[in-house]
């Protein structure tokens, strides 16, 4: 069992690890709640973690190769400088979880993690230039150049591009950022608008039935032909489509992939008609390389599988 790695997303409530081969494969995955006291206990925590991945993987430490943690937030060398739902700032992670498993550590930013998991295993395989885009309780983005992760401190976030002059409001402190119109938080804000408007919509009587709004109401509204809903969803997808079209004009990737709960939704609703917006805002349209706009592949395990193989793409 030797030559394997371990990675652990650190996510809003929950901890996951999961033990990678190197061929990228993954082999067992642990989970655990998360349950922050403390820098020096979250670090024995996530040791104890690895350690428990590396079990269910019928192996011990003494097998590793590595482990790499994502992170929601900014990390720079084995330090995180900030996180956004955990009270940790300027923190030596990797020297800490050293203390507890002495191992090589690597720190990414989540979306970072996922962008490696997908350009190594998933829908960016072959690619060279390669962006995910995270649809979820934000937006984040993961940008690969040359075969090289745009991470640590030069990590991207692409959901604090602003499509709005003026708009709405962001925690970040600026105004009509990408994230507050194509987010999934977003979406849900915005299909409680159209139920607001259109209480005899299907979307309320979907709601009503499931008890909660989430990313899929629209979608599975409109796949039952609500017109309420389908506006909903064509919104979206313009919205999707314009932060997409900046990206792709400044950077120009072989492919973007989008990942994230609401990227599960139908096909003919978000991806064919995000592709022919995209494409007819897109500069390449005149000329040069086309973009392709995909699905990425991995699901909840991108983070996973990046993190523990980070080290091939920094």
């Amino acid at each position: 069992m030797r030559g394997l790695y371990i990675g652990i997303d650190v996510g809003g409530t929950n901890l996951k690890a999961g033990a990678v081969d190197a061929a990228g494969r993954l082999l067992a995955v642990e989970r655990r709640p998360l349950a922050f006291r403390d820098p020096e206990a979250f670090a024995a925590d996530l040791a104890d973690l690895a350690e428990a991945a590396f079990s269910a993987a019928g192996a011990g430490p003494e097998d590793a190769l590595g482990v790499g943690i994502g992170l929601p937030g900014a990390v720079s060398g084995g330090e995180v400088l900030y996180t956004t739902n955990i009270p940790m700032e300027h923190v030596p992670l990797a020297d800490l979880f050293r203390r507890r498993l002495d191992l090589p550590v690597l720190l990414g930013n989540d979306a970072d993690c996922a962008a490696a998991g997908e350009f190594l295993r998933g829908a960016g395989r072959g690619c060279r230039d390669f962006v995910v885009l995270t649809l979820g309780t934000g937006l984040g983005g993961g940008i690969i150049l040359d075969g090289r992760l745009r991470g640590g401190e030069t990590s991207s976030e692409a959901g604090h591009l602003v499509t709005h002059v003026g708009g709405l409001p962001c925690p970040c402190g600026r105004r009509g950022c990408w994230e507050q119109y194509a987010s999934a938080t977003a979406l849900i804000r915005q299909t409680r608008a159209a139920m607001a408007e259109h209480p005899e919509s299907l979307l309320c009587r979907l709601a009503a039935e499931r008890g909660t709004v989430d990313g899929r109401t629209p979608f599975q509204a409109a796949e039952a032909g609500d017109e309420t809903a389908l506006a909903v969803c064509r919104q979206y997808v313009e919205e999707l489509a314009e932060g997409t079209a900046s990206l792709i004009n400044l950077l120009r990737p072989e492919a973007v992939a989008f990942g994230g709960g609401v990227a599960g939704a139908p096909e003919q609703l978000l991806l064919e008609p995000l592709r022919r917006r995209v494409g007819a805002l897109c500069f390449s349209r005149h000329g040069g390389r086309a973009t392709r706009i995909l699905r990425a592949e991995l699901g909840n395990d991108a983070g996973v599988i990046g993190a523990a193989l980070l080290g091939r793409v920094i």
